[in-house]
């Protein structure tokens, strides 16, 4: 999915919500640290984000946060529905650009369609993970399927560490056996917890379970202790170590646990639990991209803007002096790079070696891609003394 906000603000994150100043305009102060039975839970409020006009999706978002936006290496979370997409739509998201990231998609009704310039397409389905990992750069596309009457869903990110961002993308899909105990069923879609493993893989240790509780159920999961975890409630009354994560939000448990206890209230529960091995490498997030610096962000947004067409090659790029010509500086494709344009430069580079076309290219006849949002015109400046959490 992408993230389609029309004035996207540029944000720095890192594990440590106090170790370095981070860009924080428009995000959310919703994190209340409450003490669990073993130890600190802090309870991440989520925010309404739509998704586009009038009749879009909204979503709830719970990463980034102000004072916590990481978990291990997830930096992005968005929750949607029960959605009657008669009424909202349903998903439609047209080809988008990610850099440097991974989207997972988990949904619980519903299917999406998910087509991508790496040449894959797939069905996402409940109870089936749907891993795409971005790597240098991709586009695609989502929507919900036309026999799709109720959509309902979380689309999670997780950042590269430096080393595996500049990768080949790819996609991945798995169907997770479904484990069973005392009162609650689950499925591991990535990583390893509750005695089943995940062959999906992943650049950093990460785990991604589904839980269902029956009322008055709990369970007992042992964790890594160096790993941070984070539990969404998606229905019925759910406690992490003792602390009721309420609806829609997001409870954070911190590093040094063995295990946790998740426990159901008086109905039953459906929850996923997330988490992971810190990053522990500051990043920058706009839009649809994770890269390191301000001028990476710049770099990518200005190949997608002229790949797509929608703006004039720079210099920098093998599509200078390949577009027409009748306005000073040429004017852009107006179309995304294709047919002999792109044979023609398939294989070349861009001037700092990206390989180009950086986002791929896609099949014939889709629906035309989104405009990236215009950079603010200033960046935001750093507060000097970061607060604590």
């Amino acid at each position: 999915m992408s993230n389609t906000e029309t004035d996207p603000r540029e944000t720095l994150c890192q594990n440590d919500p106090a170790a370095v100043p981070r860009f924080t305009e428009g995000l959310s102060d919703g994190v209340d640290p409450r003490e669990g039975a073993a130890g600190p839970v802090e309870l991440l409020e989520p925010r309404a984000v739509p998704l586009g006009g009038p009749r879009a999706m909204t979503v709830r978002r719970t990463l980034p946060q102000r004072a916590r936006s990481l978990i291990g290496a997830w930096c992005f979370l968005d929750f949607y529905g029960p959605d009657d997409v008669s009424t909202t739509g349903g998903m439609a998201v047209p080809r988008h650009p990610h850099t440097g990231l991974a989207t997972v998609s988990w949904l619980f009704t519903g299917r999406v369609d998910h087509v991508d310039s790496a040449g894959n397409w797939a069905t996402v389905r409940p109870g089936e993970v749907n891993l795409m990992n971005a790597g240098a750069g991709i586009t695609h596309s989502e929507f919900s399927t036309a026999d799709t009457t109720v959509l309902h869903g979380a689309q999670l990110w997780y950042a590269f560490p430096d080393h595996a961002r500049f990768g080949p993308p790819s996609l991945e899909a798995h169907r997770p056996e479904t484990v069973t105990g005392p009162g609650y069923t689950a499925r591991v879609f990535l990583g390893s917890l509750l005695g089943s493993t995940s062959p999906v893989k992943t650049h950093i240790p990460l785990t991604g379970v589904e839980l269902l509780l029956e009322p008055g159920a709990s369970v007992v999961i042992d964790v890594p202790a160096d790993h941070e975890h984070g539990l969404l409630q998606v229905s019925g009354e759910i406690w992490l170590d003792g602390v009721q994560v309420p609806e829609d939000h997001l409870g954070f448990a911190g590093p040094g646990r063995t295990r946790i206890t998740v426990a159901a209230g008086e109905e039953a529960v459906t929850a996923l639990l997330i988490g992971g091995e810190p990053l522990n490498e500051q990043i920058v997030m706009w839009w649809n991209f994770v890269g390191r610096t301000h001028e990476e962000i710049v770099a990518w947004r200005d190949a997608y803007q002229a790949e797509m067409g929608f703006e004039v090659p720079g210099e920098d790029s093998p599509l200078a002096g390949a577009v027409p010509t009748e306005a000073p500086g040429g004017d852009p494709l107006g179309a995304p790079v294709s047919g002999d344009l792109l044979d023609r430069t398939l294989g070349t580079s861009y001037r700092d070696g990206r390989a180009f076309p950086q986002y791929g290219h896609f099949p014939a006849g889709t629906p035309a891609p989104l405009p990236a949002p215009a950079l603010p015109t200033t960046r935001m400046k750093p507060r000097a003394n970061p607060p604590t959490t």
